[in-house]
């Protein structure tokens, strides 16, 4: 059983698993749902907030922005965390910023009605010159099966067909060409920079 978040930014790996592992069966939600069904076990294996990926058994592989991510938000209004996240409600404080936060598609669609939201993941950049973590791959259990199942996917250019992606714009009111734009952002392996600025959140979370 494998943990599905079903946003854009994991559209590419969705796409792979399809196409490879057609035979898995998934439970989707949004990311602080799905950290919860990985904490009791109800999965096997899941991309969980990086927040809450301490001490669990990673793989070199998460949802990673470098400079910008247009997905995650903070908005003018008053403050409120979303309810879906538990990552970045977390660098919205360590960043001091105060209004609406806001993650997911609902956030992209939002960034291209609204210029004056604020990129989280350009903030960081801005602050540490380092790429974002948003999210791990950790697992479980088989954790063979599924080093092997990461390797062939970081090392696979996924090609997303017109109609799947005319399918997400319907589904999410983002264009085709926003879309492709944003999935350019977003990158998958975690190397030697992604494990700096993972493990310089990590240490200002035990701080705040």
């Amino acid at each position: 059983m494998f943990g599905h978040i079903d946003y854009l930014n994991l559209l590419p790996f969705h796409i792979f698993m399809k196409k490879h592992y057609y035979n898995y069966t998934t439970k989707k939600s949004y990311p602080a749902k799905i950290n919860k069904m990985f904490e009791k076990k109800e999965v096997d294996a899941a991309f969980i907030s990086s927040i809450k990926s301490k001490n669990k058994i990673c793989l070199d592989a998460g949802i990673i922005a470098n400079k910008k991510v247009l997905s995650v938000l903070v908005c003018k209004g008053e403050n409120k965390d979303d309810f879906e996240s538990n990552t970045s409600n977390i660098l919205a404080k360590i960043l001091n910023q105060k209004g609406e936060i806001l993650i997911g598609d609902k956030a992209l669609k939002r960034y291209y009605k609204d210029k004056t939201c604020k990129d989280l993941a350009s903030l960081w950049y801005e602050k540490y010159k380092l790429p974002f973590v948003f999210a791990r791959f950790c697992i479980n259990k088989n954790k063979k099966e599924y080093q092997k199942m990461i390797n062939k996917f970081l090392s696979h250019k996924i090609y997303i067909p017109n109609y799947i992606l005319k399918k997400y714009s319907k589904k999410t009111q983002i264009s085709q060409k926003e879309i492709k734009e944003y999935l350019k952002l977003i990158s998958y392996k975690i190397s030697h920079k992604e494990k700096k600025s993972l493990k310089k959140f990590l240490k200002i979370t035990r701080q705040i």
